[in-house]
């Protein structure tokens, strides 16, 4: 009979990808979360996984042979506290996956604080294309792909290695336990105050996963970024091969169609042609085609995968358009990456209005320890709409600089209203939200389609 897991937290997309290849490979697999709701609920039930709503202790009688936790469930927790009296056996999800699944693999992770989710389907991607079946755990929904995790037999397994740590009773960054053979570092900044005191703590982070790297296994590191350059004087004994560098993997500029050429050691190796925006995918491409190459898929097949690559769900998705006006779904919650994907959008539309729509949601929004940067990194929408409800900060206050062009709300209903009459045929709407964001983009197409 195989062995039987009851995972807490499983409907995050982390711990749901966990559950997915668990019972992929083998194993009888339920679980629990404070929120059983679609689609991460039907997609688990799809695979025969029985879940349960809430964290009642009544589930210990359910006496599976581990306790796999997400870094959801916090001492208090009612199931946790009767697995921790009962001396039951339990493990982080991470540490699972590192035990069961990764070892023995050639593990390819992308670490970074920005493009993550992107590089790591551009990678399984080109893997993928190269007949190699990868397996994966991406913390998004690639396109191309019908699921963000898969068990499979290949000896790859394409990880998006968070910094976020791993479970109330180990707080290392969950990349730590994945020992990677090809990793990717593309850029570090300061980011979840929640767990992190300063920049320099993230750094330490990134230098504990350089450790586990082999010798015989590459570092792939973005040269521009001063972080990570710090993070390597505190010791590598690993091959690095740098990103956007002289001499090293380079992008060439930008064409009218957003392609580029992509060249190493300055010999160039083809021309990416997609429809990706902005210059941050150019490094994430960079990332994904150096990764392949080390394990095996020749640039050339490399970037002639990256041509087919449809992207990621909510990394600039077009929701829909109404009455001329196009409205996007993208993750951006970062100054550094609402700015990027601002600068994007805008390289695609032109003069066209960007009217831009951001809910602060991430803990580190919500305490506003990163707040001033905001403006700038919105300065080129034409419009801002702001979602303040629940800040620890005064958004009215910070954007009341920029005249009329900035507007706070308390609402949703009160934002989309204010967005839909503002809205003129050829604008384009960028929603910007690491949530749900109360389902507003369907909010604001019908209020569109009825005419605001």
């Amino acid at each position: 009979m195989s062995a039987h897991l009851h995972i807490l937290g499983i409907c995050g997309t982390f711990m749901g990808g966990i559950a997915a290849i668990a019972k992929a490979a083998g194993y009888r697999v339920t679980g629990c979360d404070a929120n059983v709701y679609p689609p991460m609920s039907d997609q688990l039930r799809s695979l025969g996984i029985e879940l349960t709503e809430g964290f009642d202790a009544n589930q210990l009688s359910i006496r599976p042979d581990v306790w796999v936790i997400g870094n959801v469930v916090t001492r208090g927790n009612p199931l946790m506290e009767g697995i921790l009296d009962q001396g039951e056996r339990y493990v982080s999800g991470p540490q699972w996956l590192a035990e069961e699944v990764l070892a023995g693999k050639h593990v390819l992770a992308i670490a970074g604080t920005h493009g993550k989710t992107t590089a790591s389907a551009m990678l399984a991607w080109v893997l993928e294309r190269a007949g190699l079946a990868p397996g994966f755990l991406i913390g998004g929904v690639p396109m191309d792909f019908p699921v963000s995790a898969r068990h499979t037999g290949s000896p790859l397994f394409v990880i998006e290695a968070d910094e976020y740590d791993t479970a109330f009773f180990d707080k290392r960054s969950k990349f730590v336990h994945y020992r990677p053979r090809t990793a990717v570092l593309n850029n570090l900044e300061f980011d979840h105050a929640d767990i992190f005191d300063d920049l320099a703590a993230i750094e330490r982070q990134f230098h504990h996963l350089v450790r586990t790297v082999p010798r015989a296994g590459r570092l792939i590191v973005n040269g521009v970024d001063e972080a990570l350059k710090r993070v390597l004087t505190q010791g590598a004994w690993t091959p690095v091969e740098w990103l956007a560098a002289p001499g090293a993997w380079e992008a060439g500029p930008l064409d009218a169609e957003g392609g580029f050429e992509i060249a190493w050691q300055g010999a160039p190796l083809g021309r990416v042609r997609w429809q990706l925006l902005g210059e941050h995918n150019q490094l994430n491409a960079l990332a994904a085609v150096a990764a392949a190459r080390h394990a095996g898929v020749e640039p050339a097949a490399a970037i002639d995968a990256l041509g087919a690559f449809s992207g990621v769900r909510r990394r600039m998705q077009v929701r829909g358009e109404e009455r001329g006006v196009t409205v996007y779904d993208d993750f951006a919650h970062h100054p550094t990456a609402i700015r990027t994907t601002v600068e994007g959008l805008r390289q695609r539309v032109g003069r066209s209005r960007i009217l831009a729509v951001l809910e602060p949601r991430s803990n580190t929004m919500k305490r506003g320890v990163m707040k001033d940067e905001l403006p700038s990194s919105l300065r080129q929408a034409d419009r801002i709409y702001v979602f303040s409800a629940g800040l620890g900060w005064d958004a009215p206050a910070l954007f009341a600089p920029l005249g009329a062009r900035a507007r706070c709300e308390e609402t949703l209903d009160a934002l989309v209203a204010a967005v839909a009459q503002d809205a003129k045929p050829g604008d384009h709407v960028l929603v910007m939200s690491n949530g749900g964001f109360g389902g507003i983009h369907e909010k604001l197409l019908k209020r569109l389609r009825a005419g605001a």
